[in-house]
């Protein structure tokens, strides 16, 4: 009774001690995974976030709110997060801005995502030559100044249309810029310009807008796809070469955007030379976050935001 008692207690023990080594190797083994993760990482150039456009279906069918696009980027894997204004267009109306702003600080607060920018669109033109409606322009901006402070954000992005010649437009967007961006610096956001139609497509124009403002705060956010000066996306009329457009946008960028439309069966974007395109931008020196913007219609948001996720991840220690 008692060699049985003996021999039962050295198994309990034997097994016991089992566990313990194999919980140790099994910990070893998750910081040797951490480890070599935090080496990749250390080794990229660039963040992946996620722009909320990307969603903009799914939020306009009502499929999603808007206010769950923290949520909904978590769920995918993405630890930063770039707003769209206009998603919360009814809700700024109904509720009001500064409703809205704590209603996306909670849920940023609550998946543990990082607020990077907000992307401001219906605003006014920054660069019309009717000055009166330029300051209102620049009047109606600053309430999202306002929100990317409250937010910890880093920029807000706009867009610098107006009407008259290149020239012409080029100077009303130096001044309606300039002065928004004597706002932001209060707040320490900057105030950034995508290539986004029209002269703003031109990456020579834009980048001699940034050159004119010269101020710290203003600078630019490069997009791989937006480069049609005249026409549509799907039917454009005139482009400007997206390579050179980016690579001349680069040394005033505050951050990227990742625009992908449709993949290959080997992953890779079949408009956009994404090898090429993250070359420029390393080149560069840019060691910020890149923004997946999906707008293809072949693959769902979900289908097609993972793609570009799993493309530029392949990428970032080129």
């Amino acid at each position: 009774m008692k060699l049985k008692k003996l021999i039962f207690k050295t198994s309990t023990t034997v097994i016991l001690l089992l566990a313990v080594v194999s919980c140790a190797d099994g910990k070893k083994k998750e910081e040797a995974v951490n480890n070599s993760l935090k080496q990749m990482e250390s080794k990229s150039f660039f963040k992946i976030s996620l722009a909320q456009w990307s969603l903009h279906k799914k939020i306009g069918k009502g499929e999603i709110s808007p206010f769950d696009f923290a949520k909904e980027a978590h769920a995918l894997g993405f630890e930063a997060i770039e707003y769209v204004s206009v998603l919360y267009k009814s809700d700024v109306e109904e509720i009001g801005i500064k409703e809205v702003v704590n209603k996306m600080k909670v849920e940023s607060k609550k998946y543990g995502v990082k607020n990077l920018l907000i992307m401001v669109d219906g605003e006014g033109n920054l660069a019309t030559s009717n000055a009166e409606e330029q300051n209102i322009a620049i009047e109606n901006h600053k309430k999202w100044v306002d929100a990317a402070e409250a937010l910890g954000c880093h920029s807000i992005r706009v867009n610098a249309h107006g009407d008259g010649s290149y020239d012409e437009v080029m100077a009303q967007a130096v001044v309606g810029l300039g002065k928004l961006s004597e706002y932001a610096k209060t707040k320490n956001i900057n105030v950034i310009v995508e290539n986004h139609g029209g002269y703003t497509s031109n990456g020579q124009w834009l980048a001699s807008v940034m050159k004119q403002v010269n101020m710290p705060n203003c600078g630019t956010l490069p997009d791989f796809g937006n480069f049609c000066i005249k026409g549509s996306v799907h039917n454009c009329k005139e482009a400007y070469d997206k390579y050179k457009g980016v690579e001349e946008l680069m040394p005033f960028a505050k951050a990227v955007s990742a625009k992908s439309y449709d993949f290959d069966e080997e992953g890779n974007e079949t408009n956009i030379d994404y090898t090429r395109m993250l070359k420029i931008v390393k080149e560069a020196g840019y060691k910020g976050y890149v923004g997946v913007e999906y707008e293809g219609s072949n693959l769902s948001e979900k289908e097609g935001v993972l793609a570009t996720k799993k493309l530029l991840e392949k990428l970032q220690n080129i």
